[in-house]
């Protein structure tokens, strides 16, 4: 069984090696391409209006990479603001680029989502306190929601673009593979957009004898209207993929498959 890991080429790459180095065949399909901004000025005016902030939260370790490119050479992270991260992958990178570990706020245990971080900030008073979300173009509401809800003044900062890739031969070749060969091959999906690109790249591929594996229900549902036909929900990491390949194993000696 090979696993076809579909985030973002760093983040894939990093998660491949994890992965091989767990004993599992593991491949980087990468199915969202990270682009800067053409015009780096609204991120830095969102550098200059730290001061007033009391959190940024960060959806991921790409936006954390390309927000703190922007930071003016003079200007430290602010003693009082808090960092938010949706999992390791961007509390990594938040370390890396100096957050100091207090001000890092993440979720607890094993699930890694915007309901997770939210359950580690919703005891506190967000009351005409101003928030930052900083992301790439477009992205999901749901945590922005709830701090707004919860009465922040909640603004959202874009950091990068999220667009089609544009496969090499190699990444051609693997794709092809993985639809000639559907029940040999298991998806890792850690967005829908990354689902829907693969719909795009391959309009006319039949993944039903396909498994894939996602960290939230959003993203199983969005791969079960691909047309996966097996599609499990687990955290994006070497032990519990681990797990899913094993399973997926299983499922296809029991169904004779070759």
């Amino acid at each position: 069984m090979r696993v076809i890991v579909t985030r973002p080429r760093a983040q894939a790459e990093a998660l491949v090696r994890e992965l091989q180095g767990a004993g599992i065949d593991a491949v980087a399909l990468p199915l969202i391409h990270i682009a800067p901004l053409s015009d780096a000025l609204p991120l830095q005016q969102a550098w200059a209006g730290l001061p007033q902030a009391a959190l940024v939260v960060f959806v991921s370790a790409n936006a954390v990479l390309h927000f703190m490119c922007q930071r003016p050479a003079h200007l430290a992270w602010p003693a009082h603001l808090l960092a938010g991260s949706t999992g390791p992958g961007t509390s990594a990178a938040l370390r890396a680029a100096g957050v100091p570990a207090p001000l890092l706020v993440e979720p607890a245990g094993k699930v890694f989502d915007s309901e997770a971080l939210w359950r580690q900030l919703q005891a506190r008073d967000w009351r005409r306190r101003h928030v930052c979300v900083v992301r790439g173009e477009g992205g999901r509401d749901w945590l922005a929601e709830r701090l707004a809800a919860a009465g922040a003044q909640v603004e959202f900062v874009t950091a990068y673009e999220r667009q089609l890739p544009r496969l090499d031969s190699t990444g051609q070749a693997l794709l092809d593979a993985a639809s000639l060969q559907p029940r040999q091959h298991l998806w890792v999906f850690s967005s829908s957009q990354a689902v829907a690109h693969l719909g795009q790249l391959a309009p006319h591929a039949d993944w039903s004898a396909a498994g894939a594996v996602a960290p939230h229900a959003r993203i199983v549902e969005r791969a079960r209207q691909l047309g996966f036909g097996q599609v499990g929900q687990a955290a994006v990491s070497a032990p519990a993929l681990a797990i899913a390949v094993a399973a997926a194993e299983r499922r296809s000696i029991q169904s004779g498959a070759p």
